[in-house]
């Protein structure tokens, strides 16, 4: 079996794969909070935990691990528990991994491992040119060429992010369920909230793909991440969702890394 890992700022999604399964079938997944305090020992335990659920052992199953990660200690805490106990070297994509993909960034090291997965996995199952809109903590855009180079993108402050600094700032303002309001002009606060926060992010989102779009010419666009099921379907440029994109992206970075 195949581990894959994805360490986000809020969220870890953790994926399981037949590693010789050629489908790319994903078998189950889980999504925990990232705590920067687990140590590699309660990684460890967690995993276990989640596996069996599966009738799977961590230890005589897992034969391979892909990490992508933006929380530098949550890496060193998974790559100690897969050396110590699992007795692999994880795949850790970064600097040195073999990914199949040009990054054209003027530095390609501050790309986040979690949108290179996300431009390789788009690749794969589009080609190009492709527009990959994750909604995590921030709600990023990551732009691959028809030649299925990494172009670049753009990084904005995600919805719950904009909300907390919303509430935070506004004393007369609580915080209020992410559902589709009844129409986009809102009748009471809590809709006028709901109305911002959805429909303003949609318009964002057909607004940057179109700005994209400009310069690239028509792209197919996908949506991944936390949110994509809630603003995805009220966009006008959203084609697809997947909502296991960065998971599909790795393990095909993990392929391309064994000898």
């Amino acid at each position: 079996m195949l581990l894959v890992i994805d360490v986000g700022n809020t969220q870890t999604v953790v994926g399981l794969y037949d590693s010789g399964d050629r489908s790319h079938q994903l078998l189950d997944h889980w999504r925990l909070a990232t705590r920067v305090e687990r140590t590699s020992d309660e990684h460890l335990l967690t995993l276990r935990q989640l596996l069996e659920t599966r009738d799977l052992d961590l230890s005589a199953d897992v034969r391979g691990v892909a990490i992508s990660s933006g929380v530098p200690t949550v890496t060193f805490e998974l790559r100690r528990m897969c050396e110590r106990y699992l007795d692999l070297e994880p795949v850790v994509l970064g600097a040195g991994v073999r990914t199949g993909m040009s990054v054209l960034y003027d530095n390609p090291k501050e790309v986040g491992a979690d949108r290179i997965a996300n431009a390789v996995g788009a690749y794969d199952l589009y080609g190009g040119p492709t527009i990959v809109v994750d909604f995590g903590t921030a709600t990023t855009f990551d732009v691959i060429s028809a030649a299925g180079e990494y172009l670049g993108g753009a990084i904005v402050p995600g919805i719950e992010i904009s909300l907390d600094a919303l509430f935070g700032r506004a004393a007369a303002l609580r915080q209020v369920e992410l559902v589709e309001p009844r129409s986009v002009i809102g009748k009471t606060t809590v809709e006028s909230i709901q109305s911002g926060a959805l429909y303003g992010y949609a318009a964002l989102v057909d607004g940057m793909c179109d700005r994209i779009e400009e310069q690239i010419g028509e792209a197919t666009v996908i949506s991944t991440g936390g949110l994509a099921g809630l603003i995805g379907p009220i966009t006008t440029s959203v084609e697809h969702e997947e909502p296991w994109l960065t998971l599909h992206g790795l393990r095909l970075v993990w392929e391309k890394n064994q000898s």
